[in-house]
């Protein structure tokens, strides 16, 4: 293990996730609340010992899409925290950001306990207006379009799976990739959200439905494509100091890596079938003495199930092009496969949560608490998110 660096003094303590709809018939600071508390609790911490907060995007509520309805004030003060610290927003879709974010105030000992939460209430949204999740919020399509999204919109990119269903093209037509082989990420989604109970989709899948299912954007179909929920997300880090005395196993940080790109602002750079994640990748494993061979269990991110691919191979698990083949028929990335992966089911299958419910996920399998879904002696845990803004840390039990 290599010192130095701020995440090796920072520890997972505590995960929490509220129970999950679509749409809730609780509002979403219902929701962030229910998830909050249920991470302290998981630590055996009270509100009194959380000393800060912080959260991904930020709040975010003119848009009407549901994208991030509360921040971080009204959720400390529903909580009654009295933080020594409180995370500025992240910009843009930098989902980890707020992780990262948390790791360095402990580290530099502003504060001990740090709360992260990630909420989302696309589906509320979504049944108020139905394009209420088109890109840059279905409610504000009238008025002028700024930013990255001028450059999508006014061409009918209208939705995230349009502008990576050119990366899947792509990605099919240089290195020979079929449908057959994207299809093994849903069918395999859906396989280990049966054993998930606050996954939205349980039922199991076939090759065959999947390849029966709509085109949304060629070559992407439905079930390459994940699922608008309303629910909440929370992850408790502390230092590690304290971390051993409290009611779980702490959860070390190996090691963390980041990058940002163009897409999310109409910059597309290469021949669309890599993203800048692979930087995340190789700052991930610098930070390490750990090798890719050396995980148990995967959390990658698929938004999109283009996006992967593309991260496995930023992450060094396979060569490039080599993903479909390498997901191809399941049986690598199941439970008794040589890298089993989105245990819980992941976007696709147990909701949209950008990404943190991939960590949380992470937890689960590290604390053995995952039930039939449990990965047998799982000790070291990939995760990863983003799509426009990327992110990955690499989890250990202590």
């Amino acid at each position: 293990m290599r010192q130095g660096y701020p995440e090796k003094q920072v520890c997972i303590t505590g995960a929490g996730q509220s129970d999950v709809g679509r749409p809730s018939p609780k509002d979403a600071l219902e929701l962030t609340v229910e998830a909050c508390e249920r991470a302290v609790a998981s630590a055996g911490l009270t509100m009194a010992d959380i000393d800060g907060i912080t959260t991904y995007p930020g709040p975010q509520t003119t848009k009407g899409d549901g994208m991030s309805p509360v921040g971080a004030t009204e959720v400390l003060h529903s909580l009654g925290l009295q933080p020594v610290w409180v995370g500025a927003s992240t910009e843009g879709h930098y989902q980890m950001g707020a992780i990262f974010q948390a790791i360095q105030a402990i580290a530099t000992g502003l504060c001990r306990h740090v709360l992260v939460f990630r909420t989302l209430a696309q589906a509320t949204a979504r049944t108020a207006a139905s394009d209420a999740a088109i890109l840059g919020g279905g409610r504000s399509k009238a008025a002028r379009v700024l930013g990255g999204y001028s450059w999508s919109l006014p061409y009918n990119a209208l939705s995230g799976a349009n502008l990576h269903a050119l990366y899947a093209t792509a990605y099919f037509k240089k290195y020979g990739a079929r449908s057959e082989q994207l299809g093994a990420i849903a069918v395999n989604s859906r396989r280990m959200a049966a054993g998930n109970p606050n996954a939205i989709y349980r039922k199991p899948i076939t090759i065959d439905d999947y390849m029966a299912s709509r085109v949304i954007s060629s070559p992407l179909r439905l079930y390459d494509c994940d699922t608008h929920i309303d629910g909440s997300t929370a992850i408790l880090f502390s230092h590690r100091d304290v971390a051993r005395d409290l009611r779980q196993s702490p959860i070390g940080i190996e090691a963390m890596g980041m990058a940002y790109g163009g897409v999310g602002v109409g910059i597309h750079t290469g021949d669309f079938t890599s993203l800048p994640a692979t930087r995340a990748g190789d700052m991930l494993w610098s930070r390490t003495d750990l090798k890719p061979r050396d995980v148990d269990v995967a959390q990658i991110y698929d938004g999109f199930s283009i996006l992967t691919l593309l991260w496995l191979e930023a992450l060094g698990f396979c060569g490039r092009g080599e993903a479909a083949a390498f997901v191809e028929g399941g049986s690598r990335i199941g439970l008794d496969g040589e890298l089993p992966m989105n245990t819980g089911g992941g976007q696709l299958s147990a909701g949209r949560f950008h990404g943190y419910g991939h960590t949380y996920e992470a937890c689960v399998q590290l604390w053995g608490l995952g039930g039939e879904r449990q990965v047998q002696d799982a000790k070291v845990c990939a995760v990863c998110n983003g799509a426009f803004g990327y992110g990955a840390l690499l989890l250990r039990t202590e």
